[in-house]
């Protein structure tokens, strides 16, 4: 049987491969879904709620093929600090706004607008939040008691010194063993989840040689029921959309970043292209669904897409199954998750943290040592001291103007001559001295962007360049890519102090979108169609034409091939 679109050319031998891609991802997905809920402040069976609903729709109605969506991550900070400052209820709201929001995204077709954000933003706020995880799970690792948790990195840190006395020998093994076993399983068995393994046999030996001694899911949260939740829409006023807006703006955003990067990285591993608006739409319907079944907000998870693509995934069918599996597991083996330690927990998301680090990439950018460096030093410290909403703002706002600054230093306004040495006479900046240039014209070159950000220094350029005071001033602006309002404006102060002055201006080379404006503001009428030129030899033939003979006589700076014909005249 074939399907059209995303399911053409799909046989029995593609169901066959993405049942066992599903197979090994939902198992994969079990213990990261529950680590990720724990870790964001909520019960363990809400990340399992998660990943099936949140797995299923994201594989069903998002647009990259063989995307696996569910809880990540990148998601913990922002989602602990909603739980602490507005509670759960609150936490499920927010993700719905933050649904509606990706799909207003995605309807409005800014999907292409996220591949814009700087990769130092995203080293940055992705290395914070691989710190913030990691040291979220020092105190499960050793088993600390009475540890109470903050919002606040500095506070967690307190914490854990203050009651380091407080150690549990049997977590610190249990956490050990199951480390050993995450690292080690790959290296035996490479197609094994090592996540799972780690957590399934530290889970049984604690059970056997520490029962009671090592705090679990069930001690802490209670047993995890063996059921989906029923149907259930929170209360949602205006009041608390209003407070709840500007959180879900973040997880919206991030939510964004993070399905895209993921789409990006699957389609650097099959050749696909994926829908970049359709995707986020597929991520909004996901997160307005999965909260009325007390779900978190999901996102595209790039470890776990990585993984169904080399298990063989053919199609969107394995994310949706890989949902299924999960089912399956809660409805039969819920209760035995009661029995797993924390402490088995935290070394799978401190691996998670080690790995989603990109330390290879932060330390790059470092050696650097540019704008960037800073940009993703203060996106970093910011996402680990204050909170990440903080650090995306400051990061994006700080290469904002590292680029203008970039912008405006590449802008280059230079006096220009022939040179007559050559043969073509291009014309150069070294050409003109003080021996040698024109008394009566100023060829000036502009190169770059003419934008708010350099006008100021375009401007203060062509007053230091015309000092002289010439009568005819050449624009060259074949190099001129592009101009905007301010630098528009800049242009025609130049051209209007030039007119008061009775100096002619001449402009050459204008290119299309530059041109546009200049037709539009009616900038190009007051200079005068005669006056703009497509060649800029055509424009210096017109200039010569028009300078004053008297003025030429006796010149000896021979600027031009006619200068010498001018230079001899009887005045």
């Amino acid at each position: 049987m074939k399907w059209k679109g995303r399911f053409e050319g799909y046989h029995l031998q593609s169901l066959q491969k993405d049942c066992i891609s599903s197979l090994i991802v939902g198992i994969i997905a079990i213990p990261l879904g529950m680590a990720f809920a724990i870790a964001s402040g909520v019960k363990p069976e809400y990340g399992l709620y998660t990943t099936i609903i949140a797995g299923i729709l994201i594989s069903l109605a998002g647009g990259s093929r063989l995307q696996i969506g569910g809880p990540t991550g990148a998601f913990v900070p922002i989602l602990f600090g909603i739980v602490v400052q507005y509670g759960y209820e609150n936490l499920l709201i927010a993700g719905i706004l933050a649904g509606i929001l990706l799909i207003l995204m995605g309807l409005l077709k800014l999907g292409a607008l996220i591949h814009y954000i700087p990769r130092p933003v995203t080293i940055g706020f992705t290395a914070g939040i691989a710190v913030i995880i990691f040291s979220g799970q020092i105190a499960n690792f050793l088993g600390l008691s009475d540890i109470e948790k903050h919002e606040a990195f500095i506070a967690n840190m307190k914490e854990i010194v203050l009651h380091l006395g407080s150690v549990n020998p049997y977590s610190v093994i249990t956490a050990s063993l199951c480390l050993a076993l995450i690292l080690i399983t790959p290296r035996v068995l490479p197609k094994v989840p090592g996540s799972l393994i780690g957590l399934v046999l530290s889970s049984v030996a604690a059970t056997i040689f520490f029962d009671g001694q090592v705090a679990t899911i069930g001690s802490t949260f209670g047993r995890i029921p063996s059921t989906l939740p029923a149907f259930h829409i929170p209360d949602i006023t205006l009041d608390r959309v209003v407070q709840l807006l500007n959180p879900a703006l973040v997880i919206a955003v991030l939510g964004g970043i993070e399905s895209l990067l993921s789409a990006v990285v699957a389609d650097g591993m099959t050749g696909d292209r994926h829908n970049s608006n359709r995707e986020l739409i597929g991520q909004g319907v996901a997160n307005v669904i999965t909260p009325l079944f007390g779900g978190i907000p999901a996102t595209g998870a790039i470890a776990r897409t990585a993984t169904n693509i080399k298990s063989g995934a053919v199609s969107p069918i394995s994310g949706m199954l890989h949902g299924l599996v999960v089912l399956l597991v809660l409805l039969l083996f819920a209760p035995y998750a009661a029995r797993i330690p924390l402490a088995s927990i935290a070394p799978i998301l401190m691996v998670v943290a080690w790995n989603m680090s990109e330390r290879a990439h932060f330390a790059h950018t470092l050696r650097t040592r540019s704008g960037d460096s800073i940009v993703l030093l203060i996106t970093f410290a910011l996402t680990v001291f204050v909170n990440l909403t903080v650090a995306v703002e400051a990061g994006l706002v700080l290469a904002m103007i590292l680029f203008v600054k970039r912008m405006s230093d590449s802008l280059t306004v230079a006096k220009v001559l022939p040179n007559r040495s050559g043969r073509q006479e291009k014309l150069e900046a070294a050409t003109v001295t003080d021996n040698h240039d024109c008394p009566q014209i100023s060829i000036i070159t502009i190169e770059g962007s003419l934008f708010f950000g350099a006008a100021s220094a375009f401007e203060e350029s062509i007053r230091r360049l015309i000092r002289e005071d010439p009568n005819i001033v050449l624009l060259r602006m074949g190099l001129v890519p592009h101009i905007d309002t301010t630098g528009e404006a800049k242009l025609a102060k130049l051209v209007k102090a030039c007119k008061n002055q009775n100096k002619l201006v001449l402009v050459s080379g204008l290119q299309f979108q530059p041109k546009e404006i200049l037709q539009r503001t009616g900038l190009a009428a007051t200079i005068g169609p005669v006056h703009m030129f497509e060649r800029t030899g055509d424009a210096i033939a017109y200039a010569l034409a028009r300078v004053e003979p008297n003025k030429c006589v006796g010149c000896r700076h021979y600027a031009f091939r006619e200068c010498e014909q001018l230079s001899e005249r009887t005045p």
